[in-house]
């Protein structure tokens, strides 16, 4: 991206980092045994499905204004179809 972040995406990599403490959080408390094996296995996996749909939404709106076009446009995308996307 050439130009500063819009308030969008600050707002994007604000909630990935969030979620990326939040996982963080749920592996020390399963380490502490706070929490069992089966809830920590599906509090991660939403979380990395709403990761990924995250990262989705930002690198569309970045291809799109590298084309000139709205990044606004760009739109959350199902889970379904981020999932299993290579970084």
């Amino acid at each position: 991206m050439t130009g500063p972040e819009s308030e969008a995406e600050k707002e994007i990599l604000g909630r990935i980092t969030e979620m990326i403490s939040q996982e963080k959080d749920l592996r020390d408390r399963m380490a502490q045994q706070e929490i069992d094996g089966t809830t920590e296995h599906a509090l991660l996996a939403r979380l990395e499905t709403e990761l990924d749909q995250c990262w989705d939404l930002l690198r569309q709106r970045r291809a799109r204004a590298a084309v000139g076009q709205d990044p606004g446009e760009a739109n959350v995308r199902p889970a379904s179809q981020v999932e299993g996307y290579l970084s």
